[in-house]
């Protein structure tokens, strides 16, 4: 069985041919601390079809070129899909501060005064 790994593509300059960190946990043997590392695996990829910053799913595979050990399975996150995700939210938040706006300048324009009772019993506009 061979071994799959998820990473992210660091560097796509060469042609068929990407670098992916793929991060890691592992304890330190003395001080028993949890420590951050990545390993870095070059993979094929034929049709060249991941770009830097895109999350990528890789497996083993026959050495290809002395440091080439991987080849490309799936992109399982492009970049682009993020950016579009990150633009339409961006377009709801702009929709709903729209809407807020509204609801201050009719708020603040005394269109919708409602009386209320004060402690006297005489009624008196809120703002």
């Amino acid at each position: 069985m061979r071994t799959t790994l998820i990473g992210v593509v660091t560097s796509d300059r060469n042609s068929k041919t990407r670098r992916v960190d793929v991060e890691r946990l592992h304890q330190h043997s003395k001080y028993k601390k949890i420590v951050r590392g990545r390993t870095v695996c070059y993979v094929h990829d034929e049709n060249n079809d991941s770009k830097i910053g895109d999350t990528i799913e890789i497996t083993e595979c026959r050495p290809r070129s002395k440091s080439k050990r991987w080849e490309l399975v799936r992109v399982v996150k492009s970049v682009s899909d993020v950016a579009s995700q990150l633009k339409r939210e961006d377009q709801v938040t702009d929709g709903e501060l729209n809407a807020a706006d509204i609801e201050e300048q009719i708020d603040s324009s005394g269109a919708d005064k409602t009386p209320v009772e004060s402690s006297d019993g005489e009624q008196a506009a809120t703002e």
